[in-house]
């Protein structure tokens, strides 16, 4: 007969290993994230099915530091180096709108959703036009790969799925494409502010259902945050407990469903500093057919950082960069983390990128979402987080995990906002999901317009294939420095 381990002990492991499935959105913080006690009329959090790991709010206290590498090979020791050089063989020798197959017919995974049984490919519109001139898209007839001038400006256009809710809800229910479901139709509208009505910004947030079930999240720079509360709360309980603190302060407030006006929590918190802190981090897709974006890229950062930093509250910045590829190829991801030093970030991080590889349609965003939402060293308190998603492909979503839909939840909580960009060849799918993370997350979905929507040599312009309507439209450039501008410009400063 086996040695068995005494009762205690097996009791003990098994709450050890409920609390550590425990979600992001769903469980107690560790230590130091939310303070103790909780207020005696908060149940503990009840566990749920999905999981990520334990969330850390943001607490880095600068960014004065070297430029720093992690990366994370997309080959592993046990795949035989002659399909290693095949693959790398293939990604040099294919033109840059080559690399890519057409998406495989596959049977999703158990935790991703089929929209009414509809297929991705069904729903897939037209394809996109290329990010900049003279790249050809993803099966364009030849007539369309044309080369204009590079000095010709790139425009893009902007929606805000946020400020239009109910044209976002209307994209949702016609778009059939697989995704990863979390259910945002209610919502309701939350408002820290202090003694003056000024907006509290990065305020902490934790609501509570009486079922257990808990989100975080962070205020943006105007003290606001949408609530959506079916997103993380399968009981749909009717009234939740609502609490906020900054400054070691602390205040509550109830939301019931149903109710009409916004939910309002009083703290008495400090202003904002004088001078603004901004974390701005680059997500790349940098796989074959992304040359033309990151080349756009590297020559206009040092101009974006230069317009960001002549604006009123001349903000103390720091660049960030996550790129990844995919399974295969030479890495699956590479960060760089937080720095304030552009020109060592600019020789360091960005300008070694190249676009390479790339089998499949779908790429490693689930897995470059997650490093950049946990594992760079985000500035704590009264900091700006915010991250371009610059994609042409969705995530796969048959490697397991981890999920772009747990880590935007996790983004919220950290107070990190999402502006995705639509790039060349992005179908229906990568549409849907990029405007599900930017809506979720506070941001703004991004995309590339022009003179003929399907026709990206035709030039710059306001046409477009993706399913948008009353967009504004600038120079690519300028509507990045303007996000941002906006973004400071509602901090409500001291005095």
């Amino acid at each position: 007969m086996k040695n068995r381990p005494p009762r205690k002990f097996v009791v003990l492991l098994v709450v050890q290993l409920v609390l550590a499935a425990c979600s992001a959105t769903a469980h107690s913080p560790a230590p130091g994230v939310w303070p103790e006690p909780k207020p005696a009329n908060w149940p503990a959090p009840a566990a749920m099915v999905r999981s990520v790991p334990n969330f850390q709010a943001p607490s880095a206290p600068h960014c004065a530091r070297a430029v720093s590498t992690h990366e994370v090979p997309g080959w592993s020791a046990e795949q035989p180096a002659s399909r290693r050089e095949s693959r790398d063989r293939l990604a040099k020798s294919a033109p840059a709108d080559a690399v890519r197959a057409e998406p495989l017919a596959m049977a999703p995974a158990p935790a991703m959703r089929a929209e009414a049984g509809a297929l991705a490919d069904a729903a897939r519109g037209p394809s996109a036009p290329s990010m900049f001139p003279g790249l050809k898209p993803h099966s364009a007839p030849s007539h369309q790969a044309q080369q204009v001038p590079s000095q010709v400006p790139v425009t893009a256009g902007v929606v805000d799925d946020n400020a239009d809710f109910s044209a976002f809800l209307a994209f949702r229910n016609r778009t059939r494409v697989e995704h990863r479901a979390r259910d945002i139709r209610e919502r309701y509208l939350l408002e820290v502010k202090d003694s003056r009505g000024r907006g509290v910004a990065d305020a902490e947030v934790a609501v509570q259902a009486t079922s257990g079930h808990a989100m975080w999240a962070r205020t943006d720079a105007a003290g606001r945050v949408w609530l959506h509360p079916n997103a993380f709360d399968p009981s749909r309980s009717q009234h939740y407990e609502v609490a906020a603190r900054k400054d070691g302060r602390q205040s509550s407030a109830r939301l019931t469903r149903g109710q009409k006006s916004a939910v309002e929590v009083l703290l008495d918190a400090r202003a904002a500093e004088p001078r603004a802190r901004l974390d701005l981090v680059f997500l790349v897709d940098a796989t074959g057919s992304m040359a033309d974006e990151i080349d756009k890229l590297k020559a206009s950062l040092r101009s974006i950082s230069a317009e960001v930093s002549r604006l009123p509250s001349q903000p103390d910045l720091c660049f960030g960069l996550v790129a990844y590829r995919d399974k295969g190829d030479a890495f699956l991801l590479r960060s760089h983390d937080l720095t304030n030093d552009l020109d060592s970030f600019l020789r360091g991080a960005l300008n070694p990128l190249q676009a390479a590889g790339g089998g499949d349609y779908p790429e490693a965003m689930n897995e470059a979402l997650h490093e950049t939402v946990h594992n760079l060293s985000w500035r704590g308190d009264g900091a700006t987080r915010l991250v371009v998603l610059l994609a042409d492909a969705p995530p796969h979503l048959d490697y397991g995990g981890p999920y772009y839909d747990d880590d935007m939840m996790a983004a919220l909580g950290k107070g990190i906002k999402i502006f995705t960009v639509g790039a060349s060849g992005l179908d229906r799918q990568g549409e849907f999901i990029q405007r599900q993370i930017a809506q979720y997350t506070g941001g703004q979905f991004v995309f590339l317009t022009y003179a003929q929507g399907h026709d990206p040599a035709s030039g710059p312009g306001r046409e477009t294939v993706h399913d948008v309507k009353n967009y504004s439209v600038d120079t690519l450039d300028r509507l990045i420095v303007r996000l941002v501008s906006q973004e400071l410009g509602k901090l409500a400063r001291g005095g």
